[in-house]
């Protein structure tokens, strides 16, 4: 293809991940007033997002596989009409029962959107080129980043209500539609001798469900050293550990092992578990902390964001350029991973009180180590591998980046829960109140509180904010480790690997 035709197809894909993007940064500034309006809980607050990631992380190995049999561009298709289904479901729903499941449907469609504009862009250009295109991938998904949440707030703050953070990026994807079908031509690729792996799919969809479940209501609803507690996480790793099991034997597994067990794409796996939790948790939870825990509006939350997405579109765009020039990328990942400690470790000090420029300067480190490092660990992945297992490969490291955000989301909405509920106890108690008063009145709907009592739910959501970004600075010590073990290697400029190449050794040992 040349240069023009890359750029026409390309602008269709990256409309379609603008769209996917956005509808997650819009929803991200909006949630509290959403879970307000509509009386949810915190766990509730949380599921809302992981019903999404989790839904998009079990689908995109599915999708890749997919990807690798049949017509890319008729999968990228399939994927916007269900990502768009699922958005006017979320937008007409009544209660948030209904909008977790309405997400949940939505996140299918997202995780096909994700997985395949990484697997096209892959079929058309070289890796060695592909550092500049990233480039603009990376720019446009900072541009939904940081046009997201100001859109979601203004949105909210409007006559037109919150159900228009869902609906407005129908008429967005129905236009993306019309340009993938006028500008993407790829090979397809047609094997009909080959059955997906839905077994393979559902054990893992349900290991991880049942092992998040847990997170949500551990320490809650029951203790940790708990008949619960042993059936439900019994349970999730009987299921995960079938799971490996099934994806050993079967022809076609939608998680590949001898891909995984490749030295590059395993430490991969380990650094995009850590940039999935920054990427998710911080875009969630900063959103509740300006407008929970410091009283700002939804379009002033989305405002605060901006030095986190700008990091994460400047970051992209420029090591992307500098990737290219250069057919280096271990540099610029354990670069990006070590700044992403360093912004986790900035907001881990966060408060009710903190300065807005101090946690400026944190979240555009934040963002920054989020744009070096997310996208190029998929690309030395894709380096690694042929052509014909390109999906595979790509889905695969985005499957545990999006299962990281899950897990990450899960679990520090879990820990952020509880911390607020034995922190407005307390200050509850020094008030010499023990109740609300309406059980019935979410904490989070603030408009329905007295006085005294929301200013007791702020203080105590923006003094627990510090604590999950705490964790998260530990875990993204694990990204910054496995960046420094990668093997350093110059990106090849042809897009499939050559023939009499060698496969990569494997982690353990050697494959050969």
């Amino acid at each position: 293809m040349s240069h023009r035709e890359i750029l026409e197809a390309l602008s269709g894909l990256l409309l379609v991940l603008f769209v996917a993007m956005s509808s997650s940064t819009i929803v991200s500034t909006a949630l509290p007033t959403i879970i307000g309006d509509l009386n949810g809980s915190q766990t509730q607050y949380t599921w809302v997002v992981t019903a999404t990631l989790l839904t998009a992380t079990a689908s995109t190995p599915i999708w890749g596989k997919l990807a690798d049999l049949y017509s890319k561009k008729l999968l990228v298709q399939v994927s916007i009409v269900v990502f768009v289904l699922g958005s006017v479901l979320a937008g007409l729903t009544q209660n948030t029962e209904q909008l977790i499941a309405a997400r949940a449907f939505q996140g299918l469609g997202m995780g096909g959107v994700q997985a395949l504009v990484q697997v096209a862009i892959a079929a058309m250009i070289p890796p060695r080129e592909r550092g500049r295109y990233n480039g603009y991938l990376g720019g446009v998904m900072g541009l939904a980043t940081v046009a997201g949440p100001l859109l979601g707030g203004v949105i909210v703050d409007s006559a037109l209500g919150w159900r228009w953070c869902f609906f407005v990026g129908v008429p967005i994807a129905i236009i993306a539609l019309v340009v993938l079908q006028k500008t993407l031509h790829l090979p397809v690729l047609r094997r009909d001798d080959v059955k997906i792996d839905y077994l393979g799919a559902t054990l893992i969809a349900a290991g991880v469900s049942v092992i998040l479940v847990w997170v949500s209501f551990v320490d809650d609803s029951f203790a940790w050293l708990s008949w619960q507690t042993f059936a439900m996480v019994g349970a999730g790793v009987a299921l995960l550990g079938l799971a490996t099991l099934v994806e050993s034997r079967v022809a076609e597994p939608v998680v590949p092992l001898p891909i995984v067990r490749r030295r590059t794409t395993a430490l991969a796996i380990l650094g995009s578990l850590a940039v999935g939790m920054a990427m998710f948790g911080g875009s969630v939870f900063l959103g509740q902390y300006f407008q929970i825990g410091r009283g700002y509006s939804p379009t002033e939350a989305g405002l605060l964001t901006i030095p986190m997405m700008f990091g994460l579109a400047l970051a992209s765009t420029v090591a992307g350029r500098l990737i290219t020039r250069s057919g280096n990328i271990k540099p610029y990942v354990v670069a990006g991973t070590i700044i992403l400690v360093a912004g986790f470790g900035g907001l881990s000090v966060l408060d009710h009180d903190t300065p807005l420029w101090y946690v400026g300067i944190a979240m555009f480190l934040v963002g920054a180590g989020v744009g070096m490092s997310m996208q190029n660990l998929v690309l030395a992945v894709q380096n690694t591998v042929a052509l014909k297992d390109i999906g595979a490969a790509s889905s695969t490291v985005a499957f545990f980046r999006s299962l990281g955000g899950t897990i990450g989301v899960s679990v520090l909405g879990a820990v952020l829960a509880h911390r607020v509920a034995d922190s407005m106890a307390d200050k509850l108690a020094a008030l010499g109140v023990h109740a609300t008063g309406d059980s019935t009145v979410s904490a989070l709907n603030l408009s329905s509180l007295p006085p005294a009592i929301q200013h007791v739910v702020r203080a105590s959501y923006g003094d627990a904010t510090g604590h999950i970004f705490l964790i998260s600075m530990g875990i993204a010590v694990v990204g910054v480790i496995a960046a420094l073990l990668m093997k350093p290697a110059k990106l090849r400029s042809t897009v499939d690997l050559a023939a009499a190449k060698e496969p990569e050794p494997a982690l353990v040992g050697a494959a050969k």
